[in-house]
């Protein structure tokens, strides 16, 4: 079930943006990053309780009246534990969150954050290793009574998950208890989910890579020499230019795609109907207006050729556009969540602070997972008639 919530927690996305902004500068102070990172925390967790504060007195709070509106319903193990947490006065130390609100909080990840779920986020649940296979490499072809031959073993490897930990933290205010496990479970689930959602998509776009201990983003290159990570360069300009049946675009993106048909050792891949394009929300507006046409009936089409699908995220620097295949970018998280009382101070009062900890990890199968290109779409002024 996804997360219903009415607003869009305007405060909480601005700080968000501010924090955001920070992280990439080149020249931020840890000071100011960590005074940003405690506004956007606490501008989340005032947002958050207003909202379902409100909502809570407001609601019938009849199971099948509720369910009958989309509404949170606990299963009996979860109102068992939520209940636990209520007369408790907050989570135990070392306590690990049902197996069912674990399921829901990554539901609600990629049905919330588009860009997580074409990206191929995977859940591992408990499990924090697994076996990547390479198909062009797992058949050989032999005799009918000879021996099995070709290298078989060399087409899988293990993927090692709890490499990395991403840490969310949870804040509880104490009036949040007083109004039922219902409600403290659909609290720490949104929390977790939108405190998830800005680590993950910064991680698996802009990742810095294991030196930073960071996934390794789809905006990075690997040297497979050394296994220093960086910065992809530019690979052209896309301009969406207007031409005659729309021949501009049409070329520019079917160089994007024969670029991405072949992987970083020039093998051919299918990659018609996997291919994405990520832009910032400011340059998606002039993407959108480049390929936006009027039919005969009035009516507004917006359409990519290739059939590209397009995801706004705010991890893209403006001006800039990156294309991945999906399928070829490995991102999981694992391990559970664990929640470890937090003995440090953050910007929240009458409230009592965790931390929340999963595995989590990603990284290109190769540099040519992603490409990253400028874009340079401009409108002129056009002269009235008279």
């Amino acid at each position: 079930m996804t997360i219903k919530l009415k607003g869009k927690m305007e405060n909480f996305e601005a700080k968000k943006q501010a924090y955001m902004n920070l992280v990439k500068a080149e020249d931020t102070k840890m000071e100011d990053l960590s005074a940003a990172f405690d506004d956007m925390f606490s501008s989340l967790v005032e947002d958050l309780t207003e909202k379902i504060s409100a909502e809570a007195r407001n609601e019938v709070h009849d199971a099948q009246i509720l369910a009958a509106r989309g509404q949170n319903v606990l299963t009996s193990e979860e109102r068992k534990f939520f209940n636990a947490v209520v007369q408790d006065g907050g989570f135990k130390e070392d306590t690990i969150l049902p197996v069912t609100t674990q399921e829901r909080v990554f539901e609600d990840l990629v049905s919330e954050h588009p860009l997580l779920d074409a990206i191929g986020l995977q859940d591992l649940g408990a499990v924090t290793r697994f076996i990547y296979s390479d198909p062009t490499k797992s058949y050989a072809w032999g005799a009918l009574f000879g021996e099995i031959k070709g290298q078989i073993n060399a087409a899988f490897r293990e993927e090692q998950i709890g490499q990395l930990k991403l840490t969310a933290f949870a804040a509880i205010p104490k009036d949040m208890l007083d109004l039922g496990p219902e409600w403290v479970e659909r609290y720490v689930r949104t929390l977790l989910v939108e405190s998830y959602s800005v680590g993950l998509e910064y991680g698996l776009v802009n990742g810095r890579g294991p030196a930073q201990n960071e996934p390794i983003g789809l905006m990075k290159n690997v040297n497979k020499d050394t296994g220093a990570v960086t910065d992809k360069t530019s690979s052209g300009t896309l301009t969406f230019a207007p031409s005659e049946y729309g021949q501009t675009v049409a070329g520019e993106l079917h160089d994007v795609i024969k670029s991405l048909s072949t992987d970083a050792k020039d093998k051919a891949r299918k990659v018609l109907n996997k291919v994405v394009m990520v832009v910032n929300p400011i340059d998606a507006i002039s993407v959108q207006a480049r390929n936006t046409i009027q039919t005969a009936n009035g009516q507004w089409v917006t359409a990519l050729p290739y059939n590209i699908q397009v995801i706004e995220s705010e991890e893209i620097p403006e001006k800039k556009a990156l294309f991945f295949v999906k399928g070829t970018y490995l991102a999981a998280v694992a391990g559970g969540y664990k929640t470890n009382k937090f003995d440090q101070t953050l910007a929240i009062e009458d409230a009592m602070l965790y931390t929340i900890k999963q595995f989590a990890n990603g990284k290109p199968k190769d540099n040519k997972t992603a490409l990253v290109y400028d874009l340079d779409i401009s409108f002129s002024a056009q002269t009235p008639t008279v």
